[in-house]
């Protein structure tokens, strides 16, 4: 089939030596090699698209095994347990004996690696306190090696997580038995094995794995802690029932526990009012917390469910109080003045009688002489997320109230700013002008540029494509807001106005060309330009991918990894956090579309890239797209 294809190809060139005039012999000549490798290609094409299934499937297995190979000799030792997992994950479906084999190969590396204490964003050693933090958040290399496994081969993920907590028990009993201010009561805090049982379960929950994350997770669903109740709010998204069942055991095991304190009762709040905002306070009125990305409404839970908390959580308030000498809870009495102190218009609502009792013991802990507690009174934390956002009117007469009796440029610049934001969250265009009237040029422009990406996200949310188009080109935005921006009113559009899209992708592809060139912004902004033009237009998509290898060539931080585009902004009220998912943005959604394409071209784009993390992403990307049935 491929010699009469190429007889054909040969036919037509000739043909068309005798009817197209040629100037001259030497531009012949330059276009010969020209045609010769344009005939190859086709002649590889015709070649990929006539393997049958089981071609196809080896061939991919070569791809994937051979690159395991290679990932064995990576100098980035952070690298090898990374890819060689991911070979396996990607390898599993094809040929499970040997994605089990290279799972195994992955734990050693990671082992390795967490042995000599790399970071995961560096081969550098990282200091003491770095490396318990990251641990205790599933940062280190057999995290991420023990997740894909699981996701697997429930029985290789269990024997992974034994032997990662049974390496770790060292650091686990060190940390316990530290004589400094971190208790083991410590209501955020839990086991090594139930805090690495519940960051995989979380992992799976949030990649859809729920029965699997519920297996995982059920042997650590027995403590209140900022896991077990961040796993049960995330799984409450997806089954309701099964989680508000699980909280219900919880709310009766943590009232019967001796060592329930108040942080307990903050925490197990957290499930019912604050979903993914979690609240402790240490008795040096030191305050902890996670920051939801998004706020998240409270759930809608049954009023039996919600009494019952009530009931759990005066339970473990109204306990008598021990001497100052012999108070070991994690709170002490300065952090149960502030938890109280936090849940009481929560109790006055819903609970008026208990509230009564806890108003009292509320008066005793701020006389008893122990605590100062006048700055504590003014901590944004003690009604973060519990009272509603403010109705668009009330807050422009309050922000005028407010800057009536401002004495300062400065006290005015944080009126102006908690006005700005509080409008910026109800799309309201308003909050532009607003951000523009702070003093402060720094500051104004920091609010500024999150109230036009919070504008623009919600345009976006709303499918409103010329509002979100306006915003994107007269914004304050940096480069790579501005082509996540363009590409996202081009994807609105190219259904109804396909020509006006293509025109938005073009200037999101020039926008992305004003970033750095040592910036990885660069070729992530590039790729997620591509990954839009795939469908619309694959001449420009493979031209675009082009300039995005020499982009990561000249990046050493560029993964290819698909990323979240974050705008951050500390305010008087806490962090704010604007944060979408940049899907797209990532090597595998475009490979996976152009190795359907042309594989062989694929193949060497992948190969094109010099930095071992994109290279191995995309012949993933390519192995995956084969190996689909």
């Amino acid at each position: 089939m491929v010699n009469r294809f190429s007889t054909v190809v040969n036919f037509v060139s000739l043909l068309c030596l005798f009817v197209v005039p040629v100037p001259t012999l030497t531009q012949t000549a330059e276009k010969k090699p020209q045609a010769e490798a344009r005939d190859k290609e086709t002649s590889k094409i015709n070649e990929t698209d006539s393997l049958d299934g089981k071609q196809r499937r080896s061939f991919a297995i070569s791809l994937v095994t051979s690159l395991a190979d290679e990932a064995r000799s990576y100098r980035d030792r952070v690298l090898r347990p990374e890819v060689l997992s991911r070979t396996a994950d990607t390898l599993w479906d094809a040929d499970s004996d040997t994605a089990r084999v290279l799972f195994r190969r992955a734990w050693e590396a990671a082992e390795a690696g967490d042995a000599e204490n790399l970071s995961l964003k560096s081969n550098d050693s990282a200091p003491p306190m770095v490396i318990a933090l990251r641990r205790s958040r599933g940062r280190d290399l057999r995290s991420a090696v023990l997740y894909r496994a699981a996701r697997r081969d429930r029985a290789l993920g269990e024997e992974f997580l034994k032997k990662l907590v049974e390496e770790t028990k060292r650091e686990a009993d060190d940390f316990k038995n530290d004589p400094g201010p971190r208790n083991a009561n410590d209501s955020w805090l839990n086991s090594e094995a139930a805090s690495k049982r519940l960051q995989l379960a979380s992992k799976l929950l949030d990649d859809g794995e729920i029965e699997l994350a519920l297996e995982f997770a059920a042997p650590a669903l027995d403590k209140v802690n900022v896991n077990s109740i961040g796993f049960l709010s995330s799984l409450r998204l997806k089954r309701p029932d099964a989680a508000d069942q699980r909280f219900a055991f919880l709310l009766t095991r943590a009232e019967f526990d001796s060592s329930s304190d108040a942080n307990t009762a903050s925490g197990l709040s957290s499930y019912v009012f604050t979903p993914g905002l979690y609240v402790t306070f240490s008795p040096d009125g030191r305050t902890r917390w996670t920051q939801p990305a998004q706020v998240t409404d409270a759930p809608n839970i049954s009023e039996t469910l919600r009494n019952r908390f009530f009931e759990a959580a005066a339970s473990i308030l109204l306990r008598p109080l021990p001497s100052p000498d012999q108070d070991f809870t994690s709170s002490g009495r300065t952090g149960k003045y502030m938890v109280v102190k936090r849940l009481l218009p929560l109790f006055d609502q819903y609970a008026p009688d208990t509230a009564l009792a806890l108003r009292s013991q509320l008066t005793g802990l701020a006389g008893d002489g122990s605590n100062n507690l006048i700055a504590d009174n003014n901590n944004p934390l003690l009604n973060q997320g519990l009272q509603p956002e403010e109705s668009t009117g009330n807050a422009l007469e309050k922000m005028q109230e407010r800057l009536d009796h401002a004495k300062t440029s400065r006290e005015r610049d944080s009126i102006y700013e908690a006005a700005a934001v509080a409008l910026a969250s109800q799309g309201d265009a308003r909050a532009q002008d607003l951000a523009d009237k702070i003093d402060d040029s720094d500051r104004r422009a920091q609010v500024r540029r999150y109230v036009d990406f919070e504008l623009i996200r919600l345009a976006i949310k709303r499918k409103q494509a010329a509002e979100a188009s306006r915003l994107a080109q007269d914004g304050q935005l940096t480069h790579t807001q501005r082509v996540w921006a363009y590409t996202q009113v081009a994807r609105l559009l190219m259904n109804s106005q396909r020509s006006r899209s293509l025109e938005f992708l073009e200037m999101a592809a020039n926008e992305a060309l004003r970033i750095d060139k040592d910036d990885p912004d660069r070729a992530r902004s590039l790729i997620g330009v591509a990954t839009q033009f795939v469908s619309a237009d694959r001449v420009r998509a493979w031209e675009i991918m082009g300039e995005a290898v020499k982009a990561a060539n000249s990046s050493d931080k560029f993964t290819g990894e698909t990323v979240h585009f974050h705008v951050p902004l500390m305010t008087k009220s806490g962090l704010k956090i604007t944060s979408i998912g940049a899907e797209g943005f990532g090597l595998s959604d475009v490979l996976r579309s152009l190795a359907k394409d042309n594989l062989y071209r694929s193949i060497d784009l992948a190969k094109s890239f010099k930095n071992e993390s994109p290279r191995a992403t995309a012949i993933l990307a390519i192995a995956s797209a084969m190996l689909e049935k």
